[in-house]
């Protein structure tokens, strides 16, 4: 109930998007509420709360959780910086499903938490989005529609068989593994397969 309130301050309040994701979406992440999911629904908080805040234009995802994912190691370390030391302030028992039920009163120790380093965390992950991700997500968004442009014009492909065919080549270095070519794209013929690698090589490579 308290990160309830919490968040619906923060959102009407003036601080800063990044701050207000971290204490929400960490906030949320430390008390851990759910036997699974708790990851994924702490990057949709984030995502959630950039939005709500308008960090960025109406409509445009900011795909910081990608950044997160890449930095996975970073992430964890993030969290056990602060749960690590309350260890030996939490009374606990095992379940009869082998699960933890903590038996001590802790919301104290969630309430005030020290957040620096979530949000020195967060913020090297918005500078990683905005300077490395969204540019490689561009340049790889405007390749794929160059090279569907050339399927759609010399092969007229369906739009899920291109986007099926380029998985494939992703996968297999740019070639055309013997799956493809006994399956999927039996269809085409060994002068076909090799001008389609031929183009894929020549436009994400260059």
């Amino acid at each position: 109930m308290g990160l309830l309130e919490t968040n619906s301050k923060l959102l009407d309040d003036e601080i800063d998007a990044v701050l207000s994701a971290t204490i929400i979406a960490f906030g949320f992440v430390n008390i851990h509420p759910f036997v699974d999911g708790n990851g994924r629904i702490h990057r949709y908080l984030v995502h959630h709360i950039l939005a709500k805040k308008s960090f960025s234009e109406q409509g445009i995802i900011f795909p910081v959780s990608a950044c997160i994912l890449n930095h996975i190691g970073d992430y964890q370390k993030v969290l056990e910086s602060y749960s690590t030391s309350l260890l030996d302030f939490i009374e606990w028992k095992e379940t009869t499903d082998h699960n933890v039920e903590v038996i001590n009163e802790t919301i104290d120790y969630y309430r005030y938490f020290d957040a620096t380093a979530h949000a020195e965390f967060l913020y090297g992950c918005v500078k990683d989005t905005i300077e490395n991700i969204i540019p490689q997500e561009v340049d790889y968004l405007t390749k794929y529609e160059e090279f569907k442009y050339y399927i759609d014009n010399t092969y007229a492909m369906p739009d899920d068989m291109v986007s099926l065919l380029v998985r494939f080549l992703e996968q297999n270095n740019g070639k055309f593994s013997k799956r493809a070519k006994a399956k999927e794209f039996s269809m085409l013929t060994k002068r076909e397969i090799e001008d389609i690698q031929s183009q894929y090589n020549l436009i994400f490579t260059s």
